[in-house]
């Protein structure tokens, strides 16, 4: 159940005092970790930073974990190699930034899953961050999956003409990677996979015409409703998994008591990034109607885009790594856990 206490806390509803003196629940040694993260304080952090300030109540401050922003730690795409050398102990990965590092996990960015419900998504992905075939991802990178982002639904905000029609994509250069990337590309747009951080910067540069992010908070986390001239309101043609993985070497140095502490919260982190998500949107969505062109597309326009790049996008993706992993297997227990979830409502 969702703790609103915590959650309040989370997003600037309630404030700590500094300095704050905590009785231990759970004792132990003191440790300190360090998460790194790119870009600034956003909803999608909002859950861990939350945790940061139970694990420190729980232990009396003697569990510290602080997360570094901007990349101090890492750039976005090198963090799975730092965990390799134990360059810290924990990080937020975006799968589409590094395919080739984490290949089961692509399946998170195939367009068109069953995850638009936000209780069935942190059904899905929490049962996902325990399969096999993700496990063993990040066991190549000394990594163990923490907690899914939960990242919403992406819609694309852009520059220039409009996208009214579907045939209206030919050409643009959209920041989109993964499955979605793919999808883009069947309504002949052409794929760009720029880190978050450098796409406003390209907006600037004219060197991308739309971008696809998670809708809305991450549009405006990383200013590109400054740039856009347009949104899609309606498109929802996917999402990604930018989730927060430990260093295995780390987790399994602490001791039980602490490890069990940051299982047990792994709730309250989701619970928390998908109240902030919800929270942005009330804020984001007026402003954007006032400022943008809003794009919405009919049933039939919809229907004929899932047709395109739904299925095709599927089987090329269960064809492309069946050698590497059991890329069916993985791609039905998405639609199984998404049917589970959906009988327990």
């Amino acid at each position: 159940m969702l703790n609103l206490k915590k959650c309040a806390v989370a997003l600037g509803l309630a404030v700590a005092m500094p300095g704050t003196a905590f009785a231990a629940n759970v004792d132990g040694p003191s440790v300190f970790w360090k998460l790194s993260m790119w870009g600034n304080p956003r909803a999608l952090s909002a859950g861990m930073e939350e945790l940061s300030k139970v694990v420190a109540e729980e232990t009396g401050g003697k569990f510290q974990i602080k997360i570094f922003y901007g990349g101090q730690l890492s750039p976005a795409r090198e963090n799975l190699d730092a965990l390799v050398v134990n360059g810290f102990e924990g990080a937020a990965i975006c799968n589409f930034y590094h395919p080739g590092k984490n290949p089961a996990w692509m399946v998170f960015s195939l367009p068109f899953l069953p995850l638009g419900d936000p209780k069935v998504d942190k059904y899905v992905r929490s049962k996902m961050f325990e399969h096999p075939a993700i496990v063993a991802d990040m066991e190549r990178w000394n990594a163990i999956p923490y907690v899914s982002g939960l990242l919403p639904q992406y819609e694309i905000l852009g520059k220039g003409k409009p996208p009214a029609e579907l045939n209206d994509w030919q050409g643009k250069r959209v920041r989109a990677g993964g499955g979605l990337g793919s999808a883009m590309e069947k309504l002949g747009a052409v794929k760009q996979t720029l880190p978050a951080g450098e796409t406003s910067i390209a907006f600037q540069r004219g060197a991308l015409d739309a971008a696809a992010f998670p809708y809305t908070y991450a549009h405006v986390a990383f200013k590109i409703n400054e740039e856009a001239e347009w949104f899609t309101s309606n498109l929802a043609p996917g999402t990604s998994e930018c989730g927060w993985v430990f260093n295995k070497t780390s987790y399994d140095a602490l001791p039980p008591q602490y490890q069990k502490l940051l299982m047990d919260n792994r709730d309250l982190v989701m619970d928390i990034e998908q109240a902030a998500y919800a929270t942005q949107d009330e804020k984001n969505l007026p402003e954007f109607e006032k400022t943008m062109t809003k794009v919405t597309y009919s049933d039939e326009q919809l229907a004929e885009f899932r047709e395109i790049a739904g299925k095709p996008v599927w089987d090329e993706w269960i064809a492309a790594n069946k050698y590497k992993f059991d890329s069916q297997g993985v791609f039905d227990a998405i639609w199984q856990y998404a049917e589970e979830a959906k009988a327990a409502q």
